[in-house]
């Protein structure tokens, strides 16, 4: 058996920009798909696997998955990149997709089989104001819903888009438009997307107060951070959500931060999640081995697909970490099926994050997870249980322009991580 062809696919049924990868091979009708989504660079990723990967693996055995796997990553020379991470990554994970095929098992199954029937999963909920977040709690709770990720006004809080300026003030008028008014202010020298990172700080103890006083203890609820804050107040925060049991708070820090986890742990007892941007093992190896976190959040396209990310769950079940992977929607839904293959074979896993899979999700990708009673269910078909349907993705082309929502700053213009 030989590969004969890997390509890419970009769609955006939900108008985000995914990545999948077709790898096909010269048995009649054989062939893996993956996810290779880096939604913010998608083009790039698509040119390193038409331009690098497809001659590299032409005439290769599929089945070699960890020496291929091996091979793609040394092979740039440098290495451990977003790009490239996830050009292999839609490789990887589409050869395992070929391997359950050709064994006509699941993929758990090649990973050792169940230890659990479903996948507990968390939603999000967002609101301007305390009791509207609340009210969207309360939705997801009669829905049947076990954990809900509680946010107000988006991460960071309430964000203002502000533009460049284009008015060139007087000599008479000289503060006209350079006059910094914060969050009011209409136009700046740096465009971007601006929140008070302090007023976010100070706002949500008393959201999960709110809650917890109304709906009490039995619904798990956590918080993304999303590193919006400087250190020190991301321990404050930690320090005074510990009353309402967290099931965790996410990435209170960045990843090049680590000396403060450490300073973090010691001084709160709020269960930590970290990882959705890493792509280096010693990025995460420390948070582990020291048990600075509990659970890991990686995005499994960036690690450079199922290969790596099996073996930091094995890593993290070592030292008591359970594993939380990466799932909103610029995680394609071949994505999300290796998330939950991954989820049910091993024995530390925590939760999941999940979206709602929309129509237009089902018509491009059949045999996406189901979702049910606050679990995602695979549908136990050979391989990853997924496929593509190129003619319906093909109705969806990807968008390409700069992204807003990265250009996070703080209100006197300082750029700050997204």
């Amino acid at each position: 058996m030989k590969i004969t062809k890997v390509r890419p696919i970009l769609t955006a049924p939900d108008g985000i920009a995914l990545v999948i990868v077709k790898v096909e091979t010269d048995q009649d009708g054989l062939y893996g798909v993956g996810c290779a989504t880096f939604t913010q660079r998608p083009t790039l990723v698509a040119k390193a696997v038409e331009e690098y990967l497809d001659p590299l693996l032409q005439g290769r055995d599929p089945a070699n998955i960890e020496d291929l796997w091996h091979m793609m990553y040394v092979n740039s020379y440098w290495r451990n990149g977003p790009v490239l991470n996830n050009a292999i990554s839609g490789v990887d994970q589409a050869l395992w997709d070929i391997k359950g095929k050709i064994a006509n098992m699941p993929v758990y199954d090649l990973l050792g089989g169940k230890t659990r029937e479903a996948a507990m999963v968390y939603r999000h909920a967002d609101g301007r104001e305390p009791q509207e977040v609340l009210e969207n709690v309360i939705k997801y709770q009669e829905e049947g819903y076990l954990a809900v990720r509680c946010q107000m006004g988006g991460y960071g809080g309430r964000v203002k888009d502000i533009t460049a300026a284009t008015a060139v003030p007087s000599k008479d008028a000289p503060q006209a438009t350079h006059r910094m008014k914060g969050l009011d202010r209409a136009d700046s020298a740096f465009p971007g997307a601006y929140y008070d990172a302090d007023a976010y700080a100070r706002s949500i103890p008393p959201l999960f107060d709110h809650i917890r006083s109304k709906i009490g203890f039995d619904l798990f609820l956590l918080h993304d951070i999303h590193e919006r804050i400087a250190p020190i107040d991301a321990i404050r925060m930690a320090k005074e959500l510990e009353q309402y049991r967290l099931f965790f708070l996410e990435d209170p820090l960045a990843p090049d931060q680590i000396e403060w986890f450490r300073r973090l742990r010691q001084q709160s007892a709020t269960p930590i999640a970290m990882g959705e941007l890493h792509n280096n093992p010693l990025e995460w190896r420390p948070l582990i081995v020291e048990q600075l976190i509990d659970f890991v959040r990686a995005h499994i396209s960036q690690l450079g697909g199922l290969t790596p990310a099996r073996k930091m769950a094995a890593l993290c079940e070592n030292f008591g970490v359970r594993t939380a992977w990466h799932g909103p929607g610029d995680t394609s839904p071949v994505g999300h099926a290796v998330n939950l293959h991954l989820d049910l074979a091993c024995h530390n896993f925590g939760i999941q994050e999940v979206i709602n899979f929309s129509d237009a999700i089902y018509e491009v990708f059949p045999g996406t997870p189901t979702l049910a009673n606050g679990y995602l269910w695979a549908n136990d078909q050979p391989g990853l249980g997924i496929d593509i349907d190129e003619a319906a993705a093909a109705k969806y082309p990807i968008e390409i322009k700069p992204i807003g929502w990265t250009q996070s700053r703080w209100p006197d213009g300082t750029i700050w991580t997204p």
